[in-house]
């Protein structure tokens, strides 16, 4: 079938090559025009598909059947998979998760960066693909989704007009009803339960999205890995205090065996955020501590902290290990958050400097430099696109022998990526959320002085489409 006489509803046939961008996967006819393929598929996969719509370049098609499934195919655990749009890999064998992020990283770099052969290494599995997570964020919500079967069933076995779970894709305003989540925690799935039954129990209301109205926004549930403490934050749109009382201590009775503390955030916003305004402890310290790399950190309700606790330590590990760090370094760790990696980089040279303009991780990153007895770490408040306006104040601590970049997903300001490059440090060390930034802002760097020597992608989340890679930067001559 030739290109010119492809038409819309025409069912074509196709191998799936590579993942692509929401739900969609990519592939090539015979004759080599890309397909853009809608459905929950595997590379590997030899699928038939209905032509939605035919563009100049390529084909964008639905799928119809699988004909022959891939090699790289696995059952997913989770009866919501496919529906939450979480775990978007569950179907795909972890082995292969892997090489797909690797190519993701290393695609990147080649079509966005300009690298020709950059030097990506395997990626760093993570040990433990199911039950990663230590916090995760549950909605409440008075308008439950309907899964597929129950559209046919004469009766609900659950209420209409309440969930606790997950949105579903494109929807904010509708809940999946979840019994049980695979990537959190076997805590996080009791906190489930109970807050479920609790609040059924005393009729409380379901927050609505479109009208404003409701008691129950969200459930935030954190776990402490090394301390094994478990945090319950139950947001509302106000506070009861008895009714709180009675909710800790249904949670308490419930987990006896858990060192538990429990929060109620408050907010009156029309939004779905999982924070409040306000912030009570009900019961227990109101926090819970983490220890990474051989420091602890105190973690409250609202505190940034990176949610895989020990693929955290094997991202810390791989930034220490491309820093190359020395005795006499100074060291800056750009958008240091929380100062997880600022305080664990500060063991290994003279002076580490975080700058973040989120006041909150300031004052958390203070307070964890304190409780660790660590004085050469310190922390400047501050917005990363006025970097060069700094200068004066920094160069009191010395020159930066090194330089470590976390930004967010977008990547880093322009005017704070080329400051960076004028410090002149001998190496920078990029930590990556996103290939397609890493890729852009690398070609800057490189144009600046700078070569790509390493790239370490690093599994934070297994079975999503999200990797985190460590990057490498080495000043010329």
């Amino acid at each position: 079938m030739g290109t010119e006489s492809i038409r819309k509803g025409d069912i074509i046939d196709l191998v799936v090559t590579d993942f692509a961008e929401k739900e969609q996967c990519f592939g090539r006819l015979e004759n080599g025009m890309g397909v853009m393929v809608s459905g929950t598929l595997a590379v590997g996969d030899r699928v038939s598909a209905r032509v939605r719509k035919v563009r100049q370049r390529y084909i964008e098609a639905d799928t119809v059947a699988i004909l022959e499934p891939s090699e790289d195919r696995a059952t997913p655990p989770c009866s919501y998979f496919g529906v939450c749009g979480g775990c978007k890999l569950m179907h795909v064998s972890y082995e292969a998760q892997l090489r797909f992020k690797r190519r993701k990283v290393s695609d990147a770099l080649v079509h966005l960066g300009n690298f020709s052969d950059p030097p990506v290494a395997e990626t760093l599995s993570a040990g433990y693909p199911l039950h990663y997570r230590n916090k995760i964020e549950f909605s409440c919500s008075a308008r439950r989704y309907l899964l597929t079967e129950e559209l046919s069933q004469e009766k609900l076995l659950r209420p209409k007009n309440f969930a606790l779970g997950f949105h579903t894709p494109g929807n904010f305003d509708k809940v999946i009803d979840i019994d049980y989540c695979f990537l959190a925690k076997e805590q996080m799935n009791i906190a489930l339960r109970l807050t479920r039954e609790f609040v059924l129990r005393h009729g409380l209301s379901p927050y609505d999205a479109k009208s404003h109205e409701g008691f129950v926004r969200n459930l935030v549930v954190r776990f402490s890995e090394n301390r094994r403490e478990v945090m319950v934050n139950l947001v509302t749109s106000w506070h009861e205090r008895e009714l709180m009382q009675r909710y800790a201590a249904e949670l308490c009775s419930g987990m006896p065996a858990e060192k538990l503390t429990v929060v109620n955030n408050v907010t009156g916003k029309r939004n779905t955020v999982a924070t409040g305004e306000e912030e009570f402890t009900i019961s227990g310290e109101g926090f819970i501590t983490e220890r990474l790399c051989g420091l602890d950190f105190r973690i409250s309700a609202n505190s940034f902290f990176q949610t895989n606790s020990s693929q955290a330590e094997r991202l810390y590990g791989g930034v220490l290990e491309a820093a190359g760090l020395r005795e006499d370094d100074t060291v800056y760790d750009l958008y240091c958050g929380t100062g997880t990696i600022t305080l664990f980089l500060a063991k290994h040279c003279r002076t580490a400097v975080g700058l973040e303009v989120v006041e909150s991780s300031i004052l958390d990153a203070r307070s964890n430099a304190v409780l660790n007895g660590i004085g050469n770490a310190l922390f400047i408040l501050a917005d990363l696109k006025d970097l060069h306006t700094l200068q004066g104040t920094l160069r009191e601590y010395g020159a930066p022998g090194v330089i470590v970049s976390d930004p967010p997903r977008a990547g880093m300001h322009p005017k704070a990526l080329e400051t960076m490059a004028q410090l002149g440090a001998r190496r920078i060390v990029y930590v990556s959320c996103n290939p397609a930034s890493l890729a852009r802002d690398g070609r800057e760097l490189c144009s600046r002085g700078y070569r790509l020597s390493s790239v370490t992608p690093v599994d934070m989340f297994p079975h999503t489409i999200h990797i985190e890679s460590i990057a490498c930067f080495e000043r010329e001559g």
